[in-house]
């Protein structure tokens, strides 16, 4: 008797090990946001570049870091690039590429025009631009509150059901005399605040960024208010570069010799990540961001 129940012990246990599905492999994404610094800038490389030198500047920093992205963040984007960026993309990466922009607008409601190419043809307008690559996606264009005596802000949003993320990109207003200039940072701290929400979608995965125009709280470089509006993404997430507790990172912009991290890549605490940081180049002011998440 003891024989036969150890038997069907055996049995048992093996029937167990039958039907118990494996562990479920895990998935990536990596993304990439950068300041590029096209449109009315002429410090920087990429000011009057055609859409041809636009796209391939970009596209590069795409194909040839370690970290090769499948969502883009751009901010300064020129929206007459768009169509020649996605066809780059896609015959170097092998890829099927979707991009939506936002295209800032003037405190009168104008889009915010990029300056002329070289040759004096139009560029379209300033933009916050987000790219997917291969799944299928759907875009949301959320309006920021910002200064009413300057540009417009908003947030683009991406919706991959696919791989159950949704993914935001923006540009903040700044601190400087002609944007959000009153004590406090009022602009930029409920801008934050906002972003955080929009980003936000239950059962998906969070990642949001992007030129947010305020230095981090722990860097003591910059205005304390503007380091206290990042105050709250740091409690509820982490940062691409953040290492350990320091509410902190390498510098991502430079100007008149002044290096301050206004770029950023927030995700789910917890999560296993990896992130690069290219080097300056004189094509932007702004050194490109990216992080790879396990999802």
């Amino acid at each position: 008797m003891a024989v036969m129940k150890g038997r069907m012990m055996v049995a048992a246990v093996a029937v167990l090990a039958v039907v118990t599905p494996p562990a479920e492999a895990r998935t990536e994404l990596s993304v990439m946001t950068w300041n590029v610094c096209a449109g009315t800038n002429p410090r920087c490389g990429l000011y009057r570049a055609d859409a041809e030198q636009l796209a391939r500047s970009i596209g590069q920093y795409a194909v040839d870091r370690p970290i090769k992205p499948d969502v883009i963040f751009l901010e300064e984007f020129c929206t007459g690039a768009e169509g020649t960026l996605e066809r780059w993309l896609e015959q170097r990466t092998g890829r099927r590429w979707s991009i939506r922009s936002w295209s800032i607008l003037s405190n009168a409601g104008v889009p915010y025009a990029c300056q002329p190419d070289r040759l004096g043809r139009s560029r379209g307008a300033q933009s916050i631009t987000v790219a997917v690559a291969d799944d299928a996606v759907t875009f949301q264009t959320l309006l920021l509150d910002a200064p009413p005596w300057y540009v417009k802000r908003a947030v683009v949003c991406a919706t991959i059901p696919l791989k159950r993320v949704r993914a935001c990109g923006t540009h903040l207003s700044s601190g400087e005399t002609y944007d959000d200039r009153e004590p406090g940072a009022p602009y930029r701290t409920k801008q934050v605040k906002d972003l955080m929400a929009f980003a936000t979608q239950p059962g998906y995965w969070t990642v949001f960024g992007g030129d947010l125009n305020v230095t981090p709280p722990d860097s003591g470089a910059g205005s304390a208010a503007g380091r206290r509006a990042m105050a709250p993404a740091y409690q509820a997430y982490g940062e691409c570069d953040q290492r350990g507790t320091s509410r902190n990172g390498q510098w991502t912009h430079s100007s008149g010799g002044v290096r301050k991290k206004l770029d950023y890549l927030f995700v789910p605490k917890g999560s296993m990540w990896r992130c690069d940081i290219a080097p300056l180049t004189a094509l932007s002011d702004h050194r490109p961001l990216y992080i790879q998440i396990a999802l």
